[in-house]
C-alpha cells in the first residue's frame, strides 16, 4: 500500500501551536544560545533520558542516572542500569541516523534494548497488547502485518518530508509508530528518542530539547489521547498534545537559558566570541585577542568562569599550570 495515507487532518489548534513554537525556535537564537550552554545541554539530555525510562517504569532515580552516564557505581536493579547505559548511547547516536531508514530505527531500538529484550533490533514475531492492569485495552496489529506496515509509515514519511511540517510529521510518526507496537519491548522509549531525531534533522536545536520530560509530567493524559486516538480512527488529538507538549518544553527551556545567560558574564561572553570551537589557543594567544596584559585577569574573570561553566576545556585538566596548557571552546 505505497499511497497509505495517515488518518489526520490539520486543525486551528495544531497551526496555533506550530506558530507559537516556531516564534520560540527563534528566540532560542538558531541554537546559539544551547550551543554555548554545554552544561544545560547535557543536563537536558540526562532529563530527556531519566524521563523517558521512567515513564516505561525505571526506578533510578535522575541523580542516579546522571551518575550512570557520569561512569559512577549505582547500587540498583542491573537491568534498569543497562537501560540507563543504553539509553545514553542511543541517544548519542542521534545525528549518526538517517530518521526515514527503518534499518536506521533497527539499530537505535537494538542499541536501546541490548541485554535487556530478546528480540533486540527486530520486528516482534508474537502477538502485543496494552493492558491496564488486567483490562487489554488495545491489542496491537498481528506480527505478520508488521513489517508492511512499517514499511507504509516510512515511503508517507519520505514523500511527505517536505510537505508537511516537521512538527505534525514527526508526531504522526509517533502516533502511528505507537499503534503498530513494531517490537516486543521498547517501543516507547524508542519512538520517542525517533520523534526527536525527526525533528533535531530539521532544526538542531531539538538534539537538546527534553520533550520526554513534559510527556512524563503528563503521562497520564498521554496514554488516554492514545486511547482516545485508536477510538477516533485519526491522530488529530494526539498531535495536538504532542504540539502542546513541544511548545511546553521550549517554553522551559527559554526560561532556563536566559538563566545560564544572565550568570555568564561579559567578560566570558567577550572570550568565548573570540575562540572557535574546538581550536586550542595558549594563553598569550589569548591576551593578544582579547586585548589583555595580565594573566591574572585573564584567569580570574575570563577562564576560571568559562571553565567552572563548562563552556572552556584544558588540554591538560590534571596539570593546569602546565607550560603546555591550551584552551578549547567545547
Amino acid at each position: 500500500m505505497e499511497n497509505y495515507i495517515p488518518p489526520f487532518s490539520i486543525t486551528n489548534e495544531m497551526l496555533d501551536y506550530i506558530s507559537s513554537i516556531m516564534k520560540k525556535v527563534g528566540q532560542l537564537d538558531s541554537y546559539k544560545n544551547l550551543n554555548k550552554m554545554p552544561i544545560l545541554r547535557r543536563n537536558n539530555r540526562i532529563r530527556s533520558i531519566h524521563s523517558s525510562l521512567a515513564i516505561e517504569a525505571n526506578s533510578l532515580s535522575l541523580g542516579e542516572v546522571k551518575d550512570i552516564i557520569d561512569g559512577k557505581l549505582v547500587i540498583g536493579p542491573q537491568k534498569e542500569i543497562q537501560e540507563v547505559k543504553n539509553a545514553y548511547k542511543a541517544y548519542e547516536m542521534m545525528k549518526e541516523v538517517n530518521p526515514y531508514s527503518i534499518n536506521d530505527l533497527k539499530q537505535i531500538h537494538g542499541v536501546m534494548t541490548f541485554l535487556t529484550v530478546n528480540e533486540s533490533g527486530e520486528f516482534r514475531h508474537g502477538e502485543e497488547g496494552v493492558f491496564d492492569g488486567d483490562k487489554c485495552i488495545f491489542i496491537a496489529p498481528k506480527p505478520e502485518m508488521v513489517n508492511n506496515l512499517m514499511e507504509d509509515l516510512f515511503i508517507w514519511m519520505k514523500k511527505n518530508k517536505d510537505k508537511i511540517n516537521p512538527l505534525i510529521l514527526s508526531s504522526v510518526f509517533h502516533y502511528e509508530f505507537v499503534f503498530i507496537h513494531p517490537f516486543s519491548d521498547g517501543n516507547g522509549r524508542t519512538v520517542r528518542l525517533w520523534q526527536n531525531i525527526i525533528l533535531s534533522n530539521w532544526e538542531e536545536l531539538f538534539e537538546y530539547v527534553p520533550i520526554e520530560s513534559a510527556i512524563k509530567e503528563y503521562q497520564e493524559e498521554y496514554y488516554k489521547v492514545i486511547q482516545n486516538c485508536n477510538l477516533k480512527g485519526n491522530s488529530n488529538e494526539f498531535i495536538e498534545f504532542m504540539l502542546h507538549m513541544i511548545d511546553e518544553v521550549l517554553n522551559n527551556l527559554l526560561d532556563n537559558t536566559k538563566k545560564v545567560s544572565n550568570h555568564i558574564s561579559i567578560y566570558v561572553k567577550k572570550l568565548l566570541d573570540i575562540m572557535d570551537e574546538n581550536v586550542p589557543m595558549t594563553s598569550n594567544e589569548l591576551l593578544e585577542k582579547l586585548g589583555l596584559k595580565s594573566k591574572r585577569t585573564l584567569r580570574n574573570n575570563y577562564l576560571d568562569p568559562a571553565i567552572e561553566n563548562g563552556l572552556i576545556k584544558m588540554t591538560e585538566p590534571d596539570n593546569p599550570t602546565s607550560k603546555n596548557q591550551r584552551y578549547f571552546k567545547v
